[in-house]
């Protein structure tokens, strides 16, 4: 997939993590629009243009830079892999589209009925639990069979069966398959923790940790939860009817999108920064400035005379294993991927990040501005993930050297004589 790409979806989508990965293997240029101003789900995708190229208005979307659109996340992370993700036979290829098919139809609805009562998201009913927890079995014993003498599903590497597989199986193995329930299938366990371990899955999904006790329903948590669902759009959609028996148990699709959605736009936690007093610094004024005009003429003078080094600070890191950095794609993946765990960090910091020198013979280095005056990073688990890869050091805004190092990593150029490579690409975390 040649040029810079879009994926349209809210936060923590799972859906959309299957697009994410593929690229990470394929090394496709992707950007994710998950937040404002980008996308906003609810808005964005309600819009006449957003229609026109995804009529059913649903996330994940992907366009590319030649105006090429898809909706439907299995498609979208079959276009963005390569012959290795997809197969290179006719054979390996529906081997790869049956386990993708299988996650789809097979995991995905007992899952779902099983994991949304214990997040506060859907109403719990016993029977329906009951009886998902027994289809989570039968599909757990299959997996379990198939992996007896297998490290992946197709194959001898990773293909686009065990990301999609693994991708619908997150929420299982963070909410529920406590120890003593994924006992009996140490082969799925195996290959699950496999996968999301290696470098292109970590980067998307961060540290996936396995659940210690299975979650339980909460009905305090599910009325707190219920103004946010109703707060979501509707869908312009007639009333289903009632469906008769079993199949009323699992979720309806429409449902799942809307209970996914009510879980991405649930906050988790307290501002981190709640603690701190006002400060007259006007982060977006500064971003607007440093998106839409010149930055050495009037984005870099504009930061130091609104620059409140009472309320924010300035911090350089430094990636320590440059000599894992091998292509340069890689590298900025890397980079990508650290912004993306840290989006709900964007209103209160700001980052310019480089990438040095060439294929297997480069490093990292930024400057990043956080409100408070402690390492941002710290101050929530959600952004945590990345941070301890990095080696910090607080500067002095009152500094030569900090005024130099604000305006050569902001600009993009200059001397960066503490580096010893040339510039090869900036990354900006606004």
């Amino acid at each position: 997939v040649a040029g810079e790409t879009t994926l349209y979806t809210y936060p923590e989508n799972w859906r959309a993590f299957k697009a994410q990965i593929a690229a990470q293997y394929s090394g496709a240029r992707l950007k994710v629009a998950s937040s404002a101003p980008a996308f906003t789900f609810g808005q964005t995708n309600r819009t006449p243009t957003f229609l026109n190229n995804f009529p059913l208005g649903k996330v994940p979307a992907f366009q590319g830079d030649d105006g090429f659109c898809l909706f439907e996340s299995n498609a979208i992370a079959h276009y963005l892999s390569n012959e290795a993700l997809r197969g290179s036979s006719p054979q390996t290829q529906s081997q790869v589209l049956q386990w993708v098919s299988f996650a789809d139809a097979e995991i995905i609805p007992p899952a779902s009925a099983w994991v949304f009562p214990t997040l506060g998201i859907m109403q719990f009913n016993k029977q329906a639990t009951e009886q998902a927890k027994e289809e989570v079995k039968k599909v757990l014993s299959v997996l379990n069979h198939h992996l007896n003498t297998r490290t992946f599903l197709v194959g001898e590497r990773v293909s686009l069966a065990d990301i999609s597989v693994a991708c619908s199986m997150i929420w299982l193995f963070k909410q529920v398959l406590e120890p003593s329930f994924r006992q009996p299938f140490p082969n799925v366990t195996r290959w699950f923790q496999t996968c999301v371990n290696q470098p292109q899955f970590k980067t998307v999904l961060g540290e996936v940790k396995l659940c210690d006790k299975m979650a339980q329903f909460d009905p305090k948590k599910f009325s707190d939860m219920q103004p946010k669902k109703d707060s979501l759009p509707k869908k312009d959609t007639p009333p289903k009817k009632e469906k008769a028996g079993k199949e009323a148990a699992a979720p309806a699709e429409e449902e799942m999108d809307e209970c996914e959605a009510a879980l991405a736009s649930e906050p988790k936690t307290k501002d981190p920064f709640a603690h701190l007093p006002k400060s007259a610094f006007v982060m977006d004024e500064f971003k607007r400035k440093y998106s839409n005009e010149d930055t050495l003429t009037v984005a870099v003078p504009h930061f130091w005379e609104h620059f409140d080094k009472e309320g924010y600070s300035i911090w350089y890191g430094e990636y320590k294993f440059p000599e894992e950095l091998t292509m340069t794609f890689m590298s900025c993946n890397l980079i990508m991927g650290m912004f993306q765990r840290l989006d709900k960090l964007r209103k209160n910091g700001f980052a310019s990040v480089i990438l040095f020198g060439g294929n297997n013979d480069s490093s990292i280095s930024g400057i990043w501005i956080f409100r408070g005056q402690d390492l941002a990073f710290t101050l929530s688990d959600d952004w945590q993930i990345d941070y301890e890869s990095y080696a910090w050091r607080k500067l002095d805004p009152d500094s030569d050297e900090t005024k130099t190092m604000v305006k050569e990593y902001f600009a993009w150029e200059g001397e960066f004589k503490h580096v010893g490579k040339p510039f090869s690409q900036g990354k900006c975390f606004k």
